[in-house]
């Protein structure tokens, strides 16, 4: 049987571990996006569509690590309240690449074989 004392430092250091991990995949989606970053959903005039590094892999990868970043903070502060904020924050961030697709769409009309190919927020499966 395993002892609340080594679950909770299990949970912990995977936390920890996960929020790295989380962190990294942010600062290298930014790196991979270059000059097309931006704060707003809407791509700037000049954008170009990126489909090269993290991309490859996940149409939104800067909203992946930040959702696998909230998924840390369930597991080194476990509760429902934190629970509640993750399952809303991949609500918003579901909402907000919506939106930004339909922009993506209008300027790269090869974003909708994009779409098909690249899952949207979780790599290989949403």
């Amino acid at each position: 049987m395993v002892s609340a004392g080594l679950l909770a430092t299990t949970l912990l250091s995977c936390g920890v571990a996960i929020g790295l991990l989380a962190c990294l995949i942010m600062v290298i989606a930014a790196i991979n996006l270059g000059k097309n970053l931006t704060p707003l959903p809407c791509p700037k005039d000049n954008a170009v569509l990126i489909q090269a590094g993290l991309y490859r892999f996940v149409r939104h990868p800067i909203y992946f690590g930040v959702l696998l970043a909230a998924f840390a903070w369930v597991l080194i502060f476990p509760g429902v309240c934190v629970l509640a904020y993750a399952i809303a924050l991949f609500g918003l961030f579901d909402i907000k690449a919506r939106r930004e697709e339909v922009w993506l769409i209008d300027r790269f009309p090869e974003y909708q074989e994009y779409q098909l190919r690249v899952k949207k927020l979780i790599p290989g499966i949403y």
